[in-house]
């Protein structure tokens, strides 16, 4: 029997998993690890952080599959965007990786946004971005020019995280469209480095990987790491995607119509598109799609990373009696959500805790809770962490139809989509409803389908698709509650309008 081994390189932990090609998943494996922030804006990893909690959560899903390596055909790779890590002529990294959470280069973001006229339609046209952020890896290349010549000039390479491990696996430095899309030096309609901006920031081609289409082989592992990972050196590594544009295929969002709503770490809300376009009100960048020659829009904030900030913060006992009664601290987070009536007696969260991008792209907005009394104790603030990820998702629904893009069904995916107490909120919220999947790592499933395509397992995406993704439950929305969330979404939107000129004396 063949197998189709995948990861998924998220913002707060690396997934393993092992997928037969019936996508039915075999073993699965999570190891968390904890960013470091130095100061309020920087967020950074060792690279080598993720690369051993990859070999941890590999060794289990070979201890729990009892597959044989041999039995392995392909790896794919799901993959945080934006995370950038610089290495030296040798391949080794010559910092922490920056988190794409990173927010320290602002004022180059806001000098490349006035260099290039970010916003006009002519930027557009090239990199696809409506805004100039600072967690793009451009406006993070010229922190690094600025603030540390000596490591720039020592860097032969700067590669996101999918490109990192490819290297490492298999020695070859290659990337694929949906991830180098919000690198901002990627001519998405060309599909080739765009020049202009590699020169303003002070690299050239020869610093940059290969560009490939996603699904695509890359090449076998390397033997020395095939015995490092207890892998066999003939599995096929291949290109895989944005973890967002995995997740998407693997939830079935591939043609018009589906939109994915991910609460990850981040929370991400994707509607797949025919043809690109351009938002001349500046609220909807466009990606490349993990399909060649494919797009769709996408707005992001913060998600789930929220509620595992306060977890960790906040909730330490549960962490620790979570652990010796092996019930998740998330479940017994979600009991005290459902203990709280909507609306959480008029507490209200802006869940910015590293500022928020698209739709509203303000780097320098905070995360906020407003309406606290004495009334409000722990379960109140879990509960209104949780409204505050579906009033976010209500707010991009409505920019994606006021750009004309209606869906038809909504599919959840993600950690936050396991509790049903936050699915419920989130449909009460949007007042829609919500599907959710068997496959609960869609980002996972959609890597493996990528492998098992570019290795011909499968003929297509589309082929996959219909053979592995499948829909496990609806969540209706209770029309109860539909008065008092319209009310509590206009006092977050409220909220977030009274701030912007606190949030720009930053």
């Amino acid at each position: 029997m063949e197998y189709i081994l995948a990861l998924d390189l998220g913002t707060t932990a690396l997934k393993v998993m092992l997928f037969r090609t019936d996508g039915t998943a075999v073993a699965k494996s999570s190891r968390e690890y904890k960013l470091i922030t130095p100061t309020p804006l920087e967020v950074e990893l060792p690279a080598e952080t993720y690369w051993s909690a990859f070999k941890d959560g590999l060794s289990e899903v070979m201890a729990l599959s009892r597959v044989k390596p041999s039995e392995i055909k392909s790896l794919g790779i799901s993959a945080q965007g934006e995370t950038l890590v610089a290495i030296d002529n040798d391949g080794n990294p010559l910092m922490n990786a920056i988190v794409w959470l990173d927010n320290r280069a602002q004022d180059e973001a806001a000098e490349l946004s006035r260099h290039f006229s970010f916003g006009s339609e002519e930027t557009w046209s090239v990199t696809g971005q409506v805004k100039s952020l600072p967690i793009w890896p451009s406006s993070k290349i010229l922190w690094l020019r600025r603030n540390a010549p000596e490591l720039f000039r020592k860097t032969a390479k700067f590669l996101l995280l999918e490109d990192y491990f490819i290297y490492r696996m298999t020695g070859s430095f290659v990337c694929e469209g949906s991830l180098i899309c919000t690198t901002a030096y990627w001519d998405f309609q060309k599909k080739a480095w765009w020049p202009d901006m590699l020169r303003y920031i002070g690299i050239g081609d020869d610093n940059l990987p290969e560009i490939r289409e996603s699904g695509e082989i890359v090449g076998p592992i390397k033997s020395d790491v095939a015995i490092e990972l207890g892998l066999s050196s003939e599995t096929i590594v291949t290109t895989g995607a944005l973890d967002q544009a995995c997740g998407a295929i693997g939830v079935g969002n591939i043609k018009p119509g589906i939109v994915s709503v991910n609460t990850g770490a981040a929370l991400a809300i994707c509607a797949t598109v025919n043809e690109p376009f351009f938002d001349p009100d500046g609220n909807l960048p466009l990606h490349y799609h993990a399909m060649p020659d494919s797009y769709f829009a996408h707005t992001c904030t913060m998600g789930g990373m929220v509620l595992r900030w306060f977890r960790d913060g906040f909730c330490q006992p549960e962490m620790t009696a979570g652990s010796l009664s092996g019930i998740d601290a998330y479940d017994i987070l979600s009991r005290e959500a459902a203990q709280v009536a909507p609306g959480s007696d008029g507490l209200v969260m802006l869940p910015h805790l590293q500022g928020a991008w698209a739709p509203e792209f303000n780097p320098k907005a905070k995360g906020v809770f407003y309406g606290l009394t004495l009334h409000h104790t722990r379960p109140y603030f879990v509960r209104a962490i949780m409204e505050a990820i579906a009033y976010a998702i209500r707010n991009s629904l409505k920019v994606l139809e006021g750009k004309g893009i209606r869906p038809s069904e909504i599919r959840s995916l993600g950690g936050g989509s396991r509790s049903k107490v936050w699915g419920q909120i989130k449909a009460d919220v949007i007042q829609r409803p919500l599907y959710t999947m068997k496959n609960e790592e869609a980002g996972c499933l959609g890597a493996a389908i990528l492998a098992g395509v570019a290795t011909g397992t499968y003929k297509s995406v589309e082929d996959a698709v219909a053979k592995v993704v499948a829909i496990d439950d609806k969540i209706e929305p209770d029309p109860n509650n539909a008065i008092v969330y319209d009310k509590a979404f206009d006092r977050y939107i409220g909220l977030y309008d009274s701030l912007l000129s606190t949030f720009d004396k930053e």
